[in-house]
């Protein structure tokens, strides 16, 4: 029969126990196990910052490659905005060129045949002269009567904002004889002269003042533009 000294086991056991307890609580143990735990904290500390940096690092590159992308889409932009303005520009100064253009063509021609059509359409009604300084307008003439005069003045005002700001000043005359007069001119002019009281023939003179601007002529409410005074009201008294 075999038999186990248990007594011993357990003595050799609490004798291992008491040997590395002994060498734990040895201060040069100690000092060397804190050592290597300082040792390992450090080598920790310096791995994840190492780790740090490098992330940090990649991520600074990162956003610096999307704000070059991002920089390097502005300036197409910005250059592509810049070519679209120049176009504009140019665009703008080709309708500026074709306006002025169209304006400078709308010349004392298109004035006068303007006028003409109006005056053609009033009997007994004649033009002196007709002087343009850039939009305005001086019409001077004469006619035997002042309804002519008021119905050339209509025709002026309702001419759907081609003659703008109309004002008209008459004044009657006493009718220039010409040097050759005709039979029956002679005839009238002997009668004056022989009767000094007889009613001497008259004429009435008008001058229109108004704006003209072919570019605007666009339907107008009246109330937009002065109406014309009656020439009878402005008739000076004979």
């Amino acid at each position: 029969m075999i038999k186990v000294n248990l007594l011993d086991s357990v003595t050799d056991r609490a004798k291992g126990v008491a040997a590395v307890e002994e060498k734990v609580a040895n201060p040069h143990n100690q000092t060397m196990l804190m050592a290597l735990v300082i040792f390992g904290l450090l080598a920790a500390g310096m791995f994840y910052d190492y780790h740090s940096s490098v992330s940090a690092r990649e991520e600074q590159q990162k956003d610096k490659a999307v704000q070059e992308q991002v920089q390097a889409q502005m300036v197409a932009v910005n250059k592509e905005r810049a070519d679209l303005e120049k176009k504009t520009n140019d665009i703008q100064a080709r309708i500026n060129a074709i306006q002025n253009l169209r304006a400078s063509q709308q010349g004392p021609g298109t004035v006068l045949r303007e006028i003409k059509s109006r005056i053609d359409s009033i009997p007994g009604l004649y033009l002196q002269s007709v002087e343009q300084k850039g939009a305005e307008l001086t019409i001077k003439g004469e006619s035997p009567n002042e309804v002519s005069v008021t119905n050339f003045a209509k025709s002026l005002e309702f001419s759907s904002g081609l003659f703008t700001n109309l004002s008209i000043e008459t004044q009657r005359e006493e009718a220039k004889v010409d040097a050759q007069p005709s039979n029956s001119s002679s005839s009238t002019s002997s009668a004056s002269k022989d009767d000094p009281d007889a009613p001497k023939p008259e004429v009435v003179t008008f001058t229109v003042k108004c704006n003209y601007g072919p570019a605007a002529s666009q339907p107008q409410p009246p109330a937009a533009n002065a109406p014309a005074k009656p020439a009878a009201q402005l008739a000076a008294p004979p």
